[in-house]
C-alpha cells in the first residue's frame, strides 16, 4: 500500500461534520463536551476567537510558557556572555568599580530576551499547531474548511457512539455529515 493510499482514506473509527455557519459549529462543540466526547478536532478557514474560548475552555494558550522559558534563557545567557567575556579579558578599572557592573549589561541582557523569547514562542507555535502537518487525516484535508465552512472530526468511535455522534452534528445544524456509514447503515 503506497504512502498516497494510506492517507486518503477515510479514517477509521471517525466522523466528519461540515458547518456553514459559526454559530452552528459552536453549539456542536458544547454539545459534543457535554455528552462526554473528547477527541475531536475542530477546523476552521480563520481565527475566531469563539472557537479558542470553547476547545480551551478559557484557559490561557499553553505556547506561553514556551516564551516564558525562553525569556528566561535568553536573559540570562545574554547576561553570561557578556559577564564571562568581561571576565576574561579584564581592564584595569579605576576607583574599585566591579568587573561585572548590571547596567553594563543590561542591553545585550534586554535584547537576548527577546530574541530567544521569539524564538522559543515560534517553535511553542509549531508544536501545539502541529506543523509541518505531513501526516493529516484524511477527513482534515477538505479543501472547504480553507475556503468557507467549519469542520468537526471526531475520532476513536465505536458505532453505538458514532451513531450518537452524527445526531448530535446533524441536529446542531451541520450541512454534511460523513463517516462511519456501515455504522450509521446498521
Amino acid at each position: 500500500m503506497s504512502y498516497f493510499d494510506r492517507h486518503n482514506r477515510p479514517t477509521p473509527g471517525a466522523v466528519k461534520g461540515v458547518f456553514a455557519h459559526l454559530d452552528c459549529l459552536v453549539d456542536g462543540i458544547d454539545q459534543l463536551k457535554k455528552a462526554g466526547v473528547k477527541d475531536f478536532i475542530v477546523t476552521s478557514p480563520l481565527p475566531r476567537h469563539e472557537i479558542e474560548e470553547m476547545m480551551y475552555e478559557g484557559r490561557p494558550s499553553p505556547v506561553r510558557w514556551f516564551n516564558l522559558a525562553g525569556a528566561l534563557f535568553g536573559g540570562s545567557s545574554g547576561f553570561s556572555l557578556a559577564a564571562l567575556t568581561h571576565l576574561n579579558w579584564p581592564m584595569i578599572i579605576p576607583a574599585g568599580k566591579p568587573l561585572v557592573s548590571i547596567p553594563a549589561f543590561i542591553i545585550i541582557t534586554f535584547e537576548a530576551t527577546v530574541l530567544f523569547g521569539c524564538l522559543f514562542t515560534l517553535i511553542g507555535l509549531l508544536v501545539h499547531c502541529r506543523l509541518p502537518a505531513n501526516d493529516l487525516q484524511y477527513e482534515v484535508k477538505d479543501p472547504r474548511y480553507s475556503d468557507d465552512h467549519f469542520g468537526i472530526i471526531v475520532n476513536n468511535l465505536t458505532a453505538d457512539t458514532a451513531e450518537k455522534v452524527r445526531g448530535i452534528l446533524a441536529h446542531t445544524g451541520a450541512v454534511e455529515v460523513s463517516g462511519m456509514e456501515a455504522a450509521h447503515a446498521s
